[in-house]
């Protein structure tokens, strides 16, 4: 384990390059998932959630642009991409579209721990507790558990309370149902995804946010939710 993160999903069609990635960062204490093509590296990121990605760019299906790019909608885990187009214009597009960093083929076994280190410090300093969510619509105090929507103060069940934090202190990232169970009720063993989607119905119509078209709390088809911050 780094810093907390101990798991990493390794999307490349090379054999070799995952067999070297598996044994370098094995012998490091990360747990290394593996993906052969893009799609597969993308079901297994829905399902894995893994700390951090190394994202080829050559993939046979879906590019590793692609990959990114849906990665992005879903979270903000880092990823590194790992490819042998070492062009500025391809370094540039590979950080303009979320990467966390970009680390050319043949590289250099100390140099991909070292990055991947470097990105775990800045996600730990990116990632200390707040005390107030505020988006000029929505204000959440987790010190004091109160919501106010719009100025006005809201009062929320335990239930809707946890869930709202979650989603808000994950805005802009997609939550599925089964995380949302795990972070919002006291007891998720045997809770169906079913029961998620009408706690967040209850939600939106408390906090009058009925019109999908104006919520913030929108249902990403076949994902999850996700809290989409007024700024």
């Amino acid at each position: 384990m780094r810093d907390g993160v101990t798991s990493i999903l390794a999307i490349e069609d090379d054999a070799d390059i995952r067999q070297l990635l598996r044994a370098l960062l094995d012998r490091e204490g990360y747990t290394v998932t593996e993906a052969t093509n893009g799609r597969d590296g993308l079901r297994i990121f829905h399902q894995a959630r893994p700390d951090l990605v190394i994202l080829d760019v050559g993939l046979p299906d879906l590019d590793g642009w692609q990959v990114l790019e849906r990665i992005r909608d879903m979270s903000d885990a880092p990823v590194l991409v790992l490819t042998a187009r070492s062009s500025e214009q391809d370094k540039v597009r590979g950080l303009n579209a979320g990467a966390d960093d970009y680390l050319t083929k043949p590289f250099s076994r100390v140099e991909l721990l070292a990055r991947l280190q470097a990105i775990r410090r800045r996600q730990v300093a990116n990632t200390t507790p707040r005390a107030m969510f505020d988006d000029g619509s929505v204000q959440v105090d987790f010190a004091h558990q109160q919501v106010s929507v719009g100025g006005q103060s809201v009062l929320l069940t335990p239930t809707e309370y946890r869930l709202l934090s979650a989603l808000v202190r994950h805005a802009g990232q997609i939550l599925s149902a089964d995380q949302l169970i795990e972070l919002a009720w006291d007891d998720p063993s045997g809770l169906a995804p079913a029961r998620v989607k009408y706690a967040v119905l209850r939600l939106r119509r408390k906090l009058d946010w009925d019109d999908p078209d104006e919520s913030p709390l929108e249902t990403v088809r076949g994902f999850g939710y996700r809290y989409r911050a007024a700024r």
